[in-house]
């Protein structure tokens, strides 16, 4: 069952102010990734695709002299974390299931290793596909959030993103009776 779309979560006005923030055509691209990459692995599209549109909500734009800082940010950013907290927020106002939030939470908690002491990390399948649907989407330089696109084209990909979405849950949902 859903109980938010991703087009709920698009438009809504906090998630427009972050993923302006950090780049909409690469939270809109770094989704269709998830759900491509969420279908090929098994795992739920719903909060894959989600999770991927929001994983980078929580940047902090890193400037020095009115120019963007890239060695700055990759030096001290802590994104994800400031993302998973406002995500979780988000998805709870707008009425997912609390155990949802913390899923979609933690994938992007654990999108990216830029914050976190050298280790190695054992990723659930849905914090995997976050990581690896940013990945797909990266460009040197940090550039990929830079890139452009018309607000009426991105809200037009989200809801084809949900249909597609919506029409997965669906077969997998008559799978199951059958």
């Amino acid at each position: 069952m859903r109980y938010v779309t991703l087009t709920d979560v698009f438009v809504h006005p906090i998630a427009q102010k972050y993923l302006k923030r950090s780049g909409v055509a690469h939270a809109i691209a770094t989704a269709y990734h998830a759900y491509r990459l969420a279908l090929k692995h098994g795992v739920n599209v719903d909060l894959a695709t989600k999770a991927a549109l929001l994983h980078d909500i929580g940047h902090y734009e890193w400037y020095s002299n009115g120019k963007w800082d890239y060695e700055q940010y990759k030096q001290n950013d802590i994104h994800a974390i400031k993302g998973a907290e406002r995500a979780h927020k988000l998805l709870i106002r707008l009425g997912e299931h609390p155990q949802n939030a913390k899923e979609i939470a933690l994938a992007i908690l654990l999108h990216t290793d830029s914050y976190l002491p050298e280790c190695e990390l054992k990723r659930k399948p849905l914090q995997a596909i976050i990581k690896l649907a940013d990945e797909a989407d990266e460009e040197p330089g940090g550039r990929h959030h830079y890139r452009k696109i018309d607000d009426a084209l991105a809200l037009k990909k989200v809801k084809q993103l949900d249909e597609l979405v919506g029409k997965q849950l669906e077969q997998e949902r008559l799978d199951e009776i059958i």
